[in-house]
């Protein structure tokens, strides 16, 4: 991650689809707490007082997650029952937010800030919101990573945090906010078109429309080691006590995370997030979709998110997902495309995550409505096709979807 300059400013790094996390903080009187970047810290206010010149508390002590090595969870060999008494989020979780069909998951709200100048700023209420207006969408993603002054955001006291970027109080100038890009490690200022204050989950799940679930991803250092109570407790205190009917999933690149969070709770459902070895790590259960699927299989997992390349590549793969009764959903860029979207719809794919949330929604909602209007006309392709002509939506004979189905994988490698 891009580091700020030694002025106090804030700086994030450009960051690939795949590179998110998630903050929250507990409610007023118990510790604030995050899950972002790479580690998983405890903020523990032991100590508060109050400093006379500025009136505000001041944390003054800190304490890391500590003991039992994720890794050392209990994994069983045999593959559990995916039954009835099993979530899946095309049953249990999505009910609550749209039904069946294909999902449609704003990534960081309304979308990632593009590259130069973003719409609204991401990880906002105004981009969750701005993404729960949009008819269609099901869910939003929510996204924290970078470092602040060489410090992690973890490392922050919440209200320093919260200092950076635009300000909830207007009158109040907030510390500039940077980022570096990947590709030539410049910094450069975070500009957007439409500003917001940071926020943290606790404020998403008060301040967001209740008809959108939340993908909270869970982001663990991988040779970091942590407590069951200490997970239990941000568990118990930021989305129990203020979940109540929203739809939530789960969902962490980082295998013994997942698996922890399913053994720790059973109301919702946990994903395993995989680039499906268009990169390669040491540990090899993150190298493949066919890992992907032994690891959600053995350790009761709900289903796998995961880059979409590797499902357009091998399609086959998503008949596979599905007969071990496993969810999917896929993201990255391509899925700004309707047409890869349609696709997918198509092979069967549970759900997409995107940036271009209105335009990708609209899409989905347009062929949605051209097969339901297909499937009530007998003999109605005349009246598909027309549908799907009027709204701009992809219509593609038998043989051109057996075209397109050879044609994609050539054209991802």
């Amino acid at each position: 991650m891009g580091l700020a300059p030694a002025s106090e400013q804030a700086c994030r790094e450009e960051g690939d689809p795949g590179e998110r996390a998630t903050m929250g903080e507990a409610k007023a009187g118990r510790r604030p707490t995050a899950l972002t970047g790479r580690k998983a810290t405890a903020l523990t206010e032991r100590k508060v007082t109050t400093g006379r010149s500025s009136g505000r508390p001041t944390i003054t002590d800190m304490a890391q997650l500590k003991a039992a090595r994720a890794a050392e969870v209990p994994c069983n060999a045999a593959a559990p029952d995916m039954g009835g008494a099993q979530l899946d989020l095309a049953s249990a979780c999505v009910s609550g937010a749209g039904g069946e069909g294909l999902l449609v998951v704003g990534h960081r709200g309304k979308g990632m800030n593009a590259r130069l100048r973003g719409d609204v700023r991401e990880n906002t209420l105004r981009s969750f919101n701005d993404a729960a207006r949009c008819p269609g969408v099901h869910y939003v993603e929510f996204d924290v990573q970078g470092d602040i002054l060489a410090k992690r955001v973890t490392d922050l006291r919440l209200d320093e945090l919260l200092s950076y970027g635009h300000q909830k109080d207007h009158g109040k100038a907030g510390k500039p906010l940077l980022r570096k890009l990947k590709e030539d490690g410049r910094i450069v200022s975070w500009d957007v078109r439409s500003d917001d204050a940071l926020c943290t989950l606790r404020d998403a799940f008060l301040g967001v429309d209740r008809r959108v679930g939340f993908n909270v991803e869970l982001k663990f250092d991988d040779d970091a080691a942590y407590t069951e109570d200490e997970l239990a407790r941000t568990l118990q205190a930021v989305v129990s006590e203020n979940a109540d009917a929203r739809p939530i999933m789960f969902s962490s690149f980082h295998p013994d995370a997942a698996l922890l969070m399913r053994k720790l709770q059973d109301k919702y459902p946990v994903y395993f997030l995989t680039k499906g070895g268009t990169e390669v790590f040491t540990d090899a259960r993150r190298n493949s979709l066919e890992a992907a699927v032994r690891l959600c299989l053995a350790g009761g997992l709900q289903g796998i998110v995961s880059e979409v390349r590797p499902i357009l590549r091998q399609p086959s793969v998503v008949a596979q997902i599905k007969d071990a009764q496993l969810s999917l959903l896929t993201y990255g860029q391509l899925n700004n495309v309707p047409e890869v979207v349609y696709v997918q719809h198509l092979l069967g794919v549970d759900g997409v995550i995107v940036d271009l949330v209105r335009e990708i929604a609209e899409a989905v909602s347009a062929f949605t409505a051209a097969r339901d209007s297909g499937s009530e006309n007998a003999g109605g392709k005349s009246d598909d096709n027309k549908l799907a002509k009027a709204a701009g939506t992809p219509s593609f004979s038998h043989r051109e979807v057996s075209f397109l189905l050879k044609l994609i994988p050539e054209l991802v490698q």
